[in-house]
């Protein structure tokens, strides 16, 4: 199965001229045979907002103008594309990403995990349970930027059975370990490819560090891209390399489970509720 990643430079604010160039790389992906596409978090509004009304603003339901545009193109071009936006749910805003496909299904996934920065200070935290949605014969889990520094993430998509874990992010200055390692270590972990979508580009005089990057389970890398240039970059998976969870490398001397060689009963003190409070948020 062939699956691409866009590292897009994202215009704040210009909805219609970053949805036209969704579609656009959209359509060069699905001419060199991909079945699946994935652009960064806030692809389709930008990331740099000063405030919760200039946010509302570009925020669209799901389904929405956008989605059903982007259905529209899938069908007509038979594949997947995974994308960020700003939704609209009511009062409420969230980072969401959505997965769009042939058959018009709209599936998507509400950030968990907000740091104190860009848009992520004026929205709400993502409240459903993590999901796996099925694309074709892939079986795929989302995250948002962010979540992917926290590995309970990841590993709930795995345990749910995810081959493929998409992250649309937005890397900033600072990101740089994250934007080398995250990858590579959470496909390590739990034995699935992880495909991580930054962008490149200014906004508000905030740059962002690209390094998008596919890997395969066992972590090792298969793209990576340049730290400031858009790219559309493609690579070959095998979804069933990412099922078989058992590793022999020499048969009864050295093998390997990561799901089944887990403890989940000493793992209590990931799942106690805590009260340390968010920097700049009221919750806790």
């Amino acid at each position: 199965m062939k699956i691409a990643g866009v590292q897009l430079d994202v215009r704040l604010g210009d909805v219609e001229s970053n949805q036209s160039r969704i579609i656009e790389f959209t359509e060069t992906a699905a001419a060199a045979g991909a079945s699946l596409v994935v652009f960064p978090e806030c692809a389709l509004t930008g990331y740099c907002f000063d405030s919760a009304d200039e946010v509302s603003q570009y925020a669209q339901t799901i389904p929405g103008p956008f989605t059903e545009h982007l259905a529209e193109a899938c069908k007509r071009l038979n594949i997947h594309v995974i994308c960020g936006m700003v939704e609209r749910d009511g009062d409420d805003l969230f980072n969401a990403a959505v997965c769009v496909g042939p058959s018009r299904q709209i599936n998507s996934y509400r950030k968990v995990h907000l740091p104190y920065l860009g848009v992520d200070r004026f929205i709400s935290y993502g409240n459903r349970p993590f999901e796996v949605i099925q694309v074709g014969d892939l079986r795929v889990g989302m995250n948002i930027c962010y979540d992917g520094s926290f590995p309970e993430a990841a590993r709930s998509l795995t345990l749910l059975g995810a081959d493929l874990i998409a992250l649309p992010t937005n890397w900033p200055p600072g990101a740089e370990c994250a934007a080398q390692s995250i990858a590579s270590c959470r496909a390590l972990e739990n034995g699935v490819y992880y495909l991580a979508v930054n962008r490149v580009g200014t906004e508000r005089n905030f740059p962002f560090i690209g390094q998008s990057q596919i890997c395969e389970p066992g972590g090792r890398v298969l793209h990576r891209a340049s730290s400031t240039e858009e790219e559309l970059f493609y690579a070959e998976i095998d979804p069933a390399k990412a099922r078989r969870k058992h590793v022999i490398r020499v048969p009864k001397e050295h093998e390997i489970h990561r799901l089944a060689d887990r403890r989940p009963e000493l793992y209590d003190p990931l799942v106690t509720p805590h009260s340390l409070k968010s920097p700049g948020r009221d919750e806790t």
